[in-house]
């Protein structure tokens, strides 16, 4: 296990578990051997998934775990069920140090609450985000509160705000990133309270960290204008999900409207247009705001999805993300 990115796995969370996780592992291995995973879960149907493929015993230790946190159960159930759930036990061995990075596919909730029971936050963020990385026209742009926070306050959104621009800067070169709140129209007056107020706190801001270009629009997330797009959880849910599902029925109708002799002229783009609009290959957001890294993969998300949302793991630790995000990271109120 000497310099291997170890990973803690809630083996059981989501749809499909433990099947999917276990064949995400495999998937990710054909790439990169350089994890190594700690499976917190059922050892008796864990051990049936790894028995079929001899290759990963290697690279897994299972770590047996009675309970569960079911996906609909409210975060503070799921939070207080029990001490001995995978998702308890996967982000306590990261608290304990014995893994580098947490990844679960179940209830989002849950784990925010069970992350900030164990986790200490970076000094002076109230609530972590969860934030997510979207394509673009020209590249990526990054996205939080994709779910974390269903409510949000000024204080909330102004955070998310120095946190998505200090989580752009760690990745891209880019020193001053362009920032806007989502919002139903451009003009200062549309908007919630909280969206009027936050308009206000960046507007002011005389930091030189980011450029707050105002409002953006859900129709113009995708355009490359903007950097970084915050949001409260709820709408940041929507618009995900909204967004994959767009992209699901342009890919299956585009297929299906083309004959064959089209298909077979066009296939080639038509497979770099399909894998750019994939979203299994975006799978996998961090909690921003906590010293110690949790990535969160979508709860339906299949095999292939979940292999991706380990290849960030494997890049958040190994670029030593959370980090340069601490460094990079001025608030509102510093």
């Amino acid at each position: 296990m000497l310099n291997k990115v170890k990973i803690a796995v809630d083996a059981m969370g989501g749809k499909g578990s433990p099947k999917k996780i276990i064949e995400g592992i495999e998937i990710s291995l054909k790439s990169n051997q350089e994890n190594f995973f700690y499976l917190y879960g059922k050892k008796d149907l864990l051990e049936q998934e790894i028995s079929k493929r001899k290759v990963l015993h290697k690279y897994c230790e299972i770590i047996n775990t009675e309970d569960i946190v079911l996906d609909d159960e409210s975060a503070l159930t799921g939070a207080k069920k029990s001490k001995n759930s995978s998702m308890w036990k996967a982000v306590e061995s990261l608290r304990e140090k014995n893994s580098d990075i947490s990844l679960s596919a179940g209830n989002t909730g849950a784990l925010l609450v069970i992350s900030r029971l164990l986790l200490k936050t970076i000094a002076g963020i109230s609530k972590p985000a969860l934030a997510g990385l979207w394509p673009n026209q020209n590249s990526m742009n990054v996205v939080l509160d994709l779910g974390a926070n269903i409510e949000c306050t000024e204080k909330n959104l102004t955070d998310f705000a120095c946190m998505g621009s200090a989580l752009f800067k760690s990745l891209f070169a880019n020193d001053k990133p362009k920032i806007a709140l989502l919002n139903v129209g451009l003009e200062e007056y549309k908007g919630n309270d909280v969206l009027k107020k936050t308009f206000s706190i960046l507007k002011e801001n005389k930091m030189k960290n980011f450029e707050f270009c105002g409002y953006i629009e859900g129709n113009h997330i995708m355009e490359g204008n903007i950097d970084v797009i915050i949001t409260d959880g709820f709408t940041g849910n929507v618009a995900l999900k909204t967004a994959e599902g767009t992209a699901n029925f342009i890919t299956k109708n585009l297929k299906n409207s083309l004959n064959k002799l089209s298909r077979l002229l066009s296939y080639n783009s038509l497979k770099k247009f399909k894998n750019k609009l994939d979203p299994r290959k975006y799978n996998g957001a961090i909690f921003l705001g906590l010293q110690s890294p949790v990535v969160k993969s979508h709860g339906s998300i299949d095999s292939v999805g979940f292999a991706h949302s380990i290849n960030v793991c494997n890049k958040i630790v190994t670029a030593k993300l959370i980090e340069k995000i601490e460094s990079n990271l001025i608030t509102v109120d510093d």
